[in-house]
């Protein structure tokens, strides 16, 4: 399926951020091109990523509560979370790598100069896995609208779940990720005095920081329409439905994984 495409006939462009800037730009940057993460460089070379993984892990921790969010830079964040491939190899060699362990694959060409980047969402754009849509589904995390956001971040990063499909009456009300909480702590550290920032942090309920308007797709739909649906709105995920209920959720990790 895959022998006669090259890493270069699925990279796209290198998204790449400083070391030395705040992870506050970094985070608009991921907004702004709908990416994560995002390549960082020092002196025009790679020296990691940077994902709102981190930044959450980052903003969260009682020992950043007394520096502005403006004060901590992408070094502070640094995670070696990718691989590298040359751009005439084959996108099979590339695969494995990204079902295994890598979120990012950095593109060198023959004289090791930076020039583009690989991910789940690059490959998908040009393969479609074999099977239907039960092959690909993830098993959903749900959360309850009234929990705390203290505590979803603290479960985020204790089992490494970027996503959790909000419930409110037995009914999913909404999807809450990574993101959110990212942009929810910046705009909290940015806005409530230092002095009450412990106390208040702890007010912030998932219901307030959560995408509302969720699309999903229902059980029995089409694989390639699924792809597809992601793709042209940049999703990471869309929630499985069966006569109304949520029964899975897919994801570009799940897609990758079924390659």
């Amino acid at each position: 399926m895959t022998n006669t495409i090259l890493v270069r006939d699925v990279m796209s462009k290198p998204v790449t951020v400083a070391k030395s800037v705040p992870v506050t730009e970094a985070l608009d940057k991921m907004l702004d091109v709908g990416m994560d993460p995002l390549i960082v460089v020092h002196n025009d070379e790679v020296v990691g990523t940077v994902s709102r993984h981190k930044i959450v892990e980052k903003l969260g921790a009682k020992h950043s509560t007394e520096v502005s969010p403006n004060a901590i830079h992408v070094s502070n964040t640094i995670d070696d979370d990718f691989t590298f491939i040359y751009d005439d190899q084959e996108v099979d060699v590339l695969i494995p790598l990204l079902q295994e362990r890598y979120k990012l694959a950095v593109v060198y060409d023959s004289d090791n100069k930076l020039i583009g980047q690989v991910n789940s969402g690059d490959i998908l754009g040009k393969m479609v896995p074999d099977g239907d849509l039960t092959s690909v589904m993830e098993r959903v995390q749900f959360i309850d609208s009234g929990e705390r956001m203290v505590h979803l971040r603290r479960k985020m990063i204790d089992e490494n779940i970027a996503r959790f499909v909000v419930m409110n009456e037995g009914k999913m009300a909404g999807i809450v990720s990574e993101t959110d909480v990212a942009v929810a702590l910046l705009k909290f550290r940015d806005s409530v005095d230092d002095r009450h920032q412990e106390h208040q942090v702890r007010n912030i309920l998932v219901q307030d920081i959560m995408t509302a308007s969720v699309q999903s797709v229902e059980m029995g739909s089409p694989l390639n329409k699924v792809i597809d649906l992601m793709c042209t709105k940049n999703f990471s995920s869309v929630p499985v439905t069966e006569n109304g209920k949520v029964v899975g959720i897919v994801t570009r990790q799940s897609l990758i994984q079924a390659l």
